[in-house]
């Protein structure tokens, strides 16, 4: 029984002392896990400082939008082009960005003479003439040259052609 005794005893201190490994390693988990919470309050907070306080508003990070003056739209213009092979024709709306708002009003009084100098421009192309790039930027800055020249008031910066059809 003496013997009993001392083998219930050292199970008991083998018990006790693997349950002292158990508290033991259990508190590490615990201070672990703890740690690592910290560690990530931390990176979130400094995430959070870093782009709401450091980092340059969005404003200052936004490309200046292009300022696009006042328009102004004459009527359609359908012409015969000077094709001496084919009959064609070419239908042109377009737009006229002026560099100062009163000279809407003055291209307003002027209309016709606005529409007579942008046909004189038109009736004297062919299609080779306006059959790629190049021809049709020649023909915006041609007819916003021919326009400014009868412009007192502001003068056009840039054609826009909304509808180009050839046939």
């Amino acid at each position: 029984m003496a013997k009993d005794k001392d083998v219930e005893k050292n199970k008991s201190e083998e018990g006790a002392a693997e349950g002292g490994k158990e508290k033991k390693r259990g508190s590490k988990l615990k201070w672990i896990i703890i740690g690592v919470v910290i560690l990530a309050v931390l990176g979130a907070g400094g995430a959070g400082a870093y782009f709401f306080l450091l980092k340059p508003g969005k404003e200052a990070q936004a490309p200046p939008k292009p300022v696009i003056g006042s328009v102004w739209a004459p009527d359609v213009f359908i012409i015969n082009l000077a094709d001496a092979d084919a009959d064609r024709y070419l239908k042109v709306t377009m737009n006229f960005e002026l560099s100062d708002p009163l000279a809407v009003a003055e291209l307003d009084q002027i209309r016709p003479k606005v529409r007579d100098l942008v046909l004189g421009v038109l009736t004297v192309k062919t299609f080779k003439d306006l059959n790629n790039y190049e021809g049709k930027q020649r023909l915006k800055e041609e007819i916003a040259m021919r326009i400014n020249t009868h412009l007192t008031k502001g003068k056009v910066v840039q054609v826009y052609f909304t509808d180009f059809v050839v046939q």
